[in-house]
């Protein structure tokens, strides 16, 4: 007798345990294919919703901005780098703007001067704030022998050559470009394959 409660001691049974749990369950090849292509599908929509949002695809149309770029190539410009402050427009870059005198055009040039800056251009080659420019991406063959006077880049406003100098329409013909024309940055070339890769 258990002298506390005066009932009957009585011991109950113990289990036995096995000496290996059982392994859980193993997924079946359906659902991970499943959640393989749930992830494949999320990134798809991830990179679509970037493109079409943060880039735009164009296609160079003349041969204004050759070798660095040709007729028919196709390219992604960035709609936002030079908005809400992210970034500046700097001297080197190529950028897409609506053409001042009909906006209707775009046209895609190199920046060469920037507000406040004085350009000269004396038989073909570049003169920014009196110092020659280091133009490595035009080959002396696409480089004309054109003499412009010496000229104040207004405020707000940016001066533009295309890199093919022979051939391009640009600041020389119709002045500087106002920001508020200046839309993208050319920033990958993306077809013909060969090509694919970071425009600089």
């Amino acid at each position: 007798m258990n002298e506390e409660t005066g009932s009957p001691s009585t011991v109950a049974p113990v289990a036995a345990v096995p000496d290996h749990a059982p392994a859980p369950p193993q997924k079946s090849a359906l659902a991970m294919t499943l959640f393989w292509l749930r992830d494949l599908m999320l990134s798809v929509v991830i990179a679509i919703v970037v493109i079409l949002f943060l880039y735009q695809p164009v296609k160079v149309e003349g041969t204004s901005m050759m070798p660095s770029l040709v007729d028919q190539e196709r390219i992604f410009i960035n709609k936002f780098v030079y908005k809400f402050g992210i970034g500046d427009i700097q001297r080197g870059d190529m950028i897409v703007f609506h053409f001042p005198a009909d906006p209707s055009k775009s046209y895609i040039k190199r920046v060469i001067g920037l507000p406040g800056d004085t350009i000269a251009v004396e038989d073909g080659v570049v003169y920014v704030n009196g110092k020659r420019l280091d133009e490595t991406y035009v080959p002396d063959e696409y480089r004309d022998r054109q003499s412009i006077p010496l000229l104040r880049v207004p405020p707000e406003h940016y001066y533009v050559l295309g890199d093919h100098r022979t051939s391009s329409n640009d600041s020389r013909a119709w002045g500087p470009v106002h920001r508020q024309y200046i839309y993208g940055k050319a920033v990958f070339v993306y077809w013909p394959l060969e090509k694919m890769g970071i425009l600089r």
